[in-house]
């Protein structure tokens, strides 16, 4: 019971979504804090993302790959484009390392997309969860993982927009936490297909791989590239290579 990859998928999918209200005990710390730890934060979460994609989904992708009728790679592909597509639809691009909320009477448009963009985002992450238990329980925990420890700076950021847009701290918590409600659909989408689609997870693998690779090369080494003191870029490297490290311990773990 405790191996079903319904019952871990949900449980795995609870976690990324309580990852929502990490934006009041973050705002709730000092300042000056939340400055100089986001960036190496933002750094540990693009480590673990390139390191389950290269430690984790792709040795089963390629073992998996077999059964498909369609290149892995080229769907590592579709997945990158994917994300690319969605960023453009919505205008919106994950704001990391935004200011810090501002005064304001009104709602901005600005907060609103970020909230479309954000369940757009939190559906696309459930669907993938869903297809790594799908898969084996060690690739469903080592992407959950990789998930929560990009959703935690993620979320950060989301907070800041909605609160800088107009919304109250109550509302941006509430609004977060639906927007990443989205989530439980893409794991229900997903599991739910899987019975008339066998090779969904399969095909969900290599999708998911393309999609934390453009996370972390497009969204999240950008952010750590604004940081241009020689020591501060060596920690960035150093928690880089901590969060492959995290992966390859999972890795060893699972074995």
């Amino acid at each position: 019971m405790f191996t079903s990859p319904i019952l871990l998928t949900l449980l795995s999918v609870l976690l990324v979504s309580l990852i929502s209200l990490v934006g009041i005990l973050v705002f709730s710390l000092h300042e000056g804090l939340i400055r100089k730890s986001l960036l190496l934060l933002v750094g540990f979460s693009a480590g673990a993302l390139l390191g389950d994609v290269f430690i984790h989904i792709f040795p089963e992708m390629l073992e998996e790959s077999e059964q498909q009728f369609i290149s892995p790679f080229l769907l590592v592909l579709c997945g990158m484009l994917l994300s690319f597509v969605i960023e453009k639809v919505v205008h919106w691009r994950h704001c990391h390392c935004s200011a810090l909320p501002k005064d304001s009477m009104h709602i901005h448009p600005v907060g609103v997309m970020n909230l479309i963009g954000d369940g757009i985002h939190n559906f696309i992450d459930g669907a993938i969860i869903a297809g790594s238990f799908l898969i084996s329980p060690s690739v469903g925990v080592a992407t959950t993982v990789a998930v929560v420890l990009h959703e935690i700076p993620q979320e950060i950021g989301d907070f800041a927009v909605l609160l800088y847009s107009g919304f109250s701290v109550r509302k941006a918590a509430i609004f977060n936490m639906l927007s990443a409600c989205a989530a439980f659909v893409g794991a229900l989408v997903v599991l739910a297909a899987a019975t008339t689609l066998p090779l969904l997870g399969s095909m969900l693998l290599p999708i998911a791989a393309g999609n934390f690779l453009y996370i972390a090369g497009a969204d999240l080494m950008p952010e750590l590239h604004k940081e241009t003191r020689l020591l501060r870029a060596v920690l960035q490297l150093i928690v880089i290579l901590a969060g492959v490290g995290v992966m390859q311990l999972l890795k060893v773990v699972s074995v």
